[in-house]
């Protein structure tokens, strides 16, 4: 049975593609591509020469029919301009579609910006919160960040040069002066990583160009207290001392945990086990 090979392409350095993923694109019948222009140059790179035909966010639905007609007669590779198909990137609407008809996805692994940036951090790489690209919106965007913000493994996010500053302005109002990493055009000719924090940061890029991958550090929570999180407003606001407060005024533990979780924008759970946290702690008084 014909196959879907869902191929990692380099996401800079040509010289990345895997011998496996050279093998594949040499093979297929049909390359459905991101973007035929940036595909052509790999495959010239490689000096083979497939048919090819776009495939994106912008046109799937049109184009959907016709590649998985052509899967019928022959193996297809779903490749985006650099990275893994699906990963922030177009192609899931293909993969599902591929296999609800039933024939075969394989992946052909290559580089990925995600894990190439966490590596280059430096922070530890045993688990991560990866947010893909933020919201264009600047309340939006601290919402994403405040929700995320509790999390202890590392934050990964991707951001447009042109919005890179705002995002980094976001991170210093929401997070603090967490340390962080910013991984500008990796692996190509001016790779560049800086580390510090996110005011450093703002100092440091006047006029961010080439592509990024920033990577926050997780939140350090110590003595089991619930972190520091952020009011609608974008104002600090200090969780585990607001539930506190509500404690020792009598206030229910529901009624307690669902303001505070309407203010912060908190998942209630994660608010409940700071309510209960409290009884632990010595330096509370619920009296």
């Amino acid at each position: 049975m014909p196959i879907l090979y869902i191929v990692g392409t380099p996401i800079g350095n040509l010289e990345d593609i895997t011998f496996r993923a050279s093998r594949i694109l040499s093979e297929v019948s049909l390359v459905a591509a991101e973007d035929t222009r940036v595909t052509r140059r790999l495959l010239s790179h490689l000096d083979i020469h497939p048919r090819i035909t776009s495939f994106h966010q912008h046109n799937w639905q049109s184009k959907l029919e016709g590649v998985l007609a052509q899967l019928v007669d022959g193996d297809v590779a779903l490749v985006t301009d650099a990275g893994m198909p699906g990963i922030s990137d177009p192609g899931s609407e293909l993969v599902n579609a591929a296999a609800e008809s039933g024939f075969r996805v394989e992946v052909v692994p290559g580089p990925s910006a995600v894990t190439s940036a966490l590596a280059l951090s430096g922070f530890s790489g045993d688990a991560f919160h990866f947010l893909g690209f933020l919201p264009r919106r600047r309340k939006d965007r601290q919402v994403a960040l405040q929700q995320a913000g509790t999390s202890t493994v590392p934050l990964i996010l991707f951001e447009s040069p042109h919005r890179m500053r705002a995002t980094l302005a976001d991170l210093e109002t929401v997070l603090g002066d967490r340390q962080l990493a910013v991984c500008r055009e990796m692996t190509k000719i001016h790779e560049e990583v800086f580390r510090g924090t996110a005011s450093e940061a703002l100092e440091y890029f006047s006029s961010p160009r080439g592509e990024v991958v920033l990577v926050v550090e997780g939140c350090i929570v110590q003595n089991d207290v619930r972190p520091q999180t952020v009011d609608s407003e974008g104002q600090p606001f200090d969780v585990s001392s607001r539930l506190a407060s509500l404690r020792r005024d009598g206030v229910r533990a529901k009624d307690a945990v669902a303001q505070v979780a309407e203010i912060t924008g908190l998942p209630k759970n994660m608010v409940y086990q700071a309510w209960i946290d409290l009884g632990a702690r010595p330096d509370i008084r619920l009296q």
